[in-house]
């Protein structure tokens, strides 16, 4: 498994951004005196909002990316092909996390943020389509 320890490192660091954003979200919630769970003011301009969303997406885009990272290792996976595909998807994880937070137009549905969303789901795409490859060669 050594040879996939750039693989693992990332995919560490997507599950301690989605315990941390979970820790953010609660102490938010907790500060703001909301109640938990989703935020009902669903707006791009409240922050509570956009914590709790930022939180979400990246528990949404954890699971179906870390068991193809999983699998392509049990299988033999090419190590840097995979390593390239985990940090390319952490790197526009983070932007977006970054956009999101932020807030302003380029946060807005439809814009920067979406399509940092979307880069990510396809790089997730990829990875799923090389794996199931790598299963059946």
């Amino acid at each position: 498994m050594e040879q996939y320890t750039l693989s693992i490192v990332g995919l560490l660091a997507l599950c301690l951004i989605s315990l941390v954003l979970a820790v953010y979200s609660g102490r938010s919630k907790g500060a703001a005196r909301a109640l938990a769970g989703p935020v009902l003011d669903a707006r791009d301009d409240n922050r509570l909002y956009r914590i709790d969303r930022v939180h979400m997406n990246s528990v949404e885009a954890l699971t179906p990316f870390a068991i193809p990272v999983v699998l392509a290792m049990l299988l033999g996976m090419e190590p840097v092909l995979l390593a390239v595909l985990v940090w390319l998807h952490l790197v526009l994880r983070l932007i977006h996390l970054a956009v999101y937070l932020r807030g302003g137009e380029a946060a807005k549905g439809g814009k920067l943020r979406t399509v940092l969303y979307v880069s990510s789901a396809l790089v997730t795409l990829v990875l799923i389509l090389v794996t199931a490859w790598t299963a059946v060669t």
